[in-house]
């Protein structure tokens, strides 16, 4: 229905159901690995006006992933690369 044109989009209990399972799927996939061993980890870390993501790997698998919103404010031109 999404890609029909002049099909008005509707929110009704089955897209809320639908939203919401999905939701729960996502929280509960466990797709964060284990550190093996001390050596081969890799931080990648991205900053922008709006927030900062920060991802720690090691080989190829993703061990923790952390992001934070920022308001414009609280911002240092130093936190971004400035």
């Amino acid at each position: 229905k999404l890609t029909q044109k002049k099909i008005k989009f509707e929110w009704g209990d089955k897209q809320e159901a639908a939203f919401q399972l999905l939701k729960q799927k996502l929280y509960s996939a466990s797709i964060l690995a284990l550190p093996e061993g001390s050596e081969d980890f890799v931080a990648y870390c991205d900053a922008s006006i709006k927030g900062l993501g920060v991802v720690l790997m090691q080989r190829d698998k993703i061990l923790n992933a952390q992001t934070e919103a920022r308001k414009l404010e609280n911002i240092k031109k130093e936190d971004v690369g400035g």
